[in-house]
């Protein structure tokens, strides 16, 4: 296992990205289903194809949110890594995300840049223990397959019952999300039914029905004189001038929701919270507050 800090170093480049801002309460609160049965769940949601939430910490039996994590006992009572457990994989190859937080990026938008390594879990534990909020340097275990994790691991994260039975059963994939806040997933749309799950800490998540998604997202593609991809977590649109118009549409007040009769909905995800996006909905993701975040999600038929 990598221990060494100037081995962490010489991973992370050099990188800049412009920092988080203020969220702003302009976007309907998306409601909770009274129950959350499998029924209920197909009635409310799977069918008809729209968001919604489980009732407030419903998953929270997950094996994963009981032995991976732990409260710390500061001030802030956030949630740091279970690192007894953990580092027993340390030398599990998954993907990180290398960034930087630089004041410079303000200023200098084509600067702005992202890259993804594949290393050590041991490397993103070691960054941990030490990271903060203000740490410049940051790392963000994005979009792991659990099908590449070890069996003891992949059995913290047994598929609810929802993902398993509403619909044909089958599985598309399952993905782990870890990091320290601020940590970001840009506008996107994914090809199958989609739920999330907060693990540790937490996260805010925006969400444009289908065709409003695409209007913000062609938006963006003419203000830049193309025609791109919204291929989830496309390089293009984790950096530069793509990133910041996309993080303007959805989060800094300037999108296409400030026409009548537009609606976007936001919903807040803690610990064992499950959030339900179907296929086709546009959805950007914020992780907010103190300590580690822990999210996993399953995209299902």
């Amino acid at each position: 296992m990598i221990h060494s800090p100037s081995r962490l170093r010489a991973a992370i480049p050099s990188i800049s990205l412009r920092p988080t801002y203020t969220l702003t309460p302009t976007w309907r609160p998306l409601r909770a289903l009274e129950d959350g049965s499998l029924q209920t769940f197909r009635e409310k949601a799977f069918i008809p194809s729209k968001p919604a939430l489980l009732p407030k910490a419903y998953l929270n039996a997950l094996p994963s949110i009981q032995n991976w994590f732990c409260t710390t006992h500061d001030e802030t009572g956030g949630v740091s890594l279970n690192y007894s457990y953990l580092s027993g994989f340390g030398d599990v190859i998954v993907p990180l995300e290398f960034t930087r937080l630089s004041t410079a990026s303000v200023a200098k938008e084509e600067e702005d840049s992202f890259q993804r390594a594949e290393v050590p879990f041991d490397i993103f534990l070691e960054w941990t223990r030490s990271a903060t909020v203000g740490t410049s340097e940051r790392l963000y275990l994005a979009q792991a397959s659990l099908a590449n994790l070890p069996e003891a691991l992949k059995l913290d994260l047994p598929p609810p019952e929802i993902v398993a039975k509403s619909g044909t059963g089958d599985i598309y994939d399952a993905n782990l999300w870890m990091g320290i806040p601020p940590t970001y997933t840009p506008l996107h749309r994914d090809p199958n039914p989609n739920l999330f799950v907060q693990l540790a800490g937490h996260k805010i998540v925006r969400i444009l029905p289908p065709e409003m998604g695409d209007r913000v997202f062609a938006q963006v593609q003419n203000t830049l004189g193309r025609s791109g991809s919204a291929a989830f977590r496309g390089e293009d649109m984790m950096k530069g001038e793509e990133k910041r118009l996309l993080e303007d549409q959805v989060w800094n007040g300037t999108s296409v929701l400030d026409e009548p009769g537009e609606v976007g909905y936001e919903a807040h995800v803690g610990r064992g919270d499950g959030l339900f996006i179907p296929k086709g909905w546009w959805h950007s993701v914020k992780g907010v507050g103190d300590g580690i975040t822990g999210s996993v999600n399953w995209w299902f038929r």
